[in-house]
């Protein structure tokens, strides 16, 4: 009943110049991520009103042309990650996966620490949320069009901090109509203070 997000919010899209100048000289959508390790299951990726991760994803990833690219999105009907609500279709999802898995012969995927103790490789999570979408396609009633998640990462901002410095939200667009419009982020103005 409450998954439905009220409003559009701005995501922003680490990439390089190739995909940049195809998105903004060609009029090209972006491409879903389909790989088994992505956080939130195979959609398009988005940084939640955050543009300097999204450029720092760009520059580790692509160091000789990264670039951003900035969307208004509307999320839809959200698998909202930070919404306990959500949690027992993720156990429901959890428990097929296993037993289709367990009756194929095969084994469940696994998260992997890669960088500290911050879990970038998320195969387990990514194969959990795709069997929640297939699940929901099996009965029939719609699905998510977004899935949204929270995710602490990172060093404590200080010594004692609850706080991280690389936390952030991430959003993985699953329905690309939920994508209402792309645009070219602008520098900020050096003569006004930035809000």
């Amino acid at each position: 009943m409450y998954s439905k997000f009220p409003s559009w919010m701005l995501g922003f899209h680490g990439c390089n110049q190739e995909t940049y100048d195809r998105v903004f000289l060609h009029n090209e959508h972006l491409l879903p991520s389909t790989n088994t390790y992505d956080w939130l299951g195979n959609g398009i990726y988005f940084w939640e009103n955050n543009y300097d991760r999204a450029l720092e994803w760009a520059e580790s990833h692509y160091p000789n042309n990264p670039a951003v690219i900035g969307a208004i999105v509307d999320l839809g009907i959200c698998l909202n990650l930070s919404d306990s609500q959500f949690y027992p279709l993720l156990v429901d999802a959890y428990v097929a996966l296993r037993s289709r898995l367990s009756d194929q012969g095969k084994d469940m995927p696994k998260n992997r620490l890669t960088k500290g103790q911050d879990v970038l490789l998320r195969d387990l999570d990514c194969s959990v949320i795709q069997q929640l979408h297939f699940n929901l396609r099996q009965l029939d009633c719609g699905g998510f069009d977004s899935v949204r998640g929270l995710f602490i990462e990172g060093e404590p901002v200080y010594p004692g901090s609850g706080l991280n410095n690389r936390t952030h939200i991430q959003l993985c667009i699953v329905n690309p109509n939920c994508i209402k419009g792309y645009f070219k982020p602008l520098s900020p103005s050096q003569e006004y203070p930035v809000l």
